[in-house]
């Protein structure tokens, strides 16, 4: 078995990911920003001549850099987030080889993960915002797709998907606004400065749907995840009716969950 863990920013997928971890102490678990056989999120995914002129650039961070390289086929994907720096300018550099937001054409993107799942074969995996979040962040953002358009592409997914062995932990949550003002006031600095807050409604406000709709501040994030939560459940029944569970943000028995699956 392998188990995708879902659901919009503050829902308690870290917390969610740890009970599962010890759950089953014999899985491999796949965090943010780690290398993942099926997602790129953190991560730059680069062509040999671009990972080279990138190793001749910080030489001072080669050691580090080589570290944290993966290889698949002709590209070198970096988790590149992993490596803690105080060198200008590398983690910008870096981030312009992530494959998301209007970094690549809707079709590129598409090809890219269709491929990645379609060789993914594993077994006794736990996966974090692997499925959900960082794909469905693009379309909606960045691609501007419908609802109709990203279900579809979920559709399509579920074929590629034939014949593995998954479940998908979704984890709803009651009360959005209420989550993002505990994140708020958790993801703060030492200083308690806010450091998530004022980055998300950044990148929110500057993508094209964010721009077009004209969501802003507070407000429009909570708008955008409401909306990014109804096609996600709708994604859950129409599509994945038979491999998912939705679970109660941080009012869910595990047990009973699994039992479920």
């Amino acid at each position: 078995m392998n188990y995708f863990v879902e659901g919009i920013q503050g829902a308690g997928k870290s917390t969610l990911v740890s009970r599962l971890a010890e759950h089953f102490p014999k899985y491999q678990v796949f965090r943010e920003g780690d290398y993942n056989p099926v997602e790129l999120a953190w991560c730059a995914y680069m062509t040999e001549p671009q990972y080279a002129a990138m190793l001749a650039k910080y030489e001072s961070l080669r050691e580090e850099i080589v570290a944290n390289t993966y290889t698949e086929g002709d590209r070198r994907i970096v988790t590149y987030t992993r490596i803690i720096t105080d060198v200008p300018g590398f983690h910008k550099d870096l981030e312009q080889y992530e494959i998301y937001n209007n970094r690549l054409s809707r079709a590129e993107f598409e090809e890219i993960i269709f491929e990645r799942y379609a060789q993914w074969n594993g077994d006794e995996s736990i996966f974090e915002c692997s499925i959900f979040q960082n794909i469905v962040e693009n379309q909606i953002l960045f691609y501007e797709m419908t609802d109709e358009e990203i279900v579809d592409f979920y559709r399509r997914l579920k074929a590629v998907l034939a014949g593995r062995v998954f479940r998908i932990l979704y984890l709803e949550a009651d009360d959005i606004a209420g989550s993002l003002q505990v994140i708020r006031r958790e993801r703060v600095d030492a200083n308690g400065v806010e450091m998530w807050f004022p980055l998300m409604v950044g990148f929110l406000e500057e993508s094209p749907h964010g721009a077009s709709c004209g969501l802003k501040g507070f407000e429009g994030l909570v708008k955008h995840l409401e909306h990014r939560l109804a096609v996600e459940k709708r994604i859950l029944a129409e599509v994945f009716p038979e491999r998912a569970v939705i679970l109660r943000s941080k009012n869910y028995d595990l047990d009973a969950a699994l039992a479920k699956l």
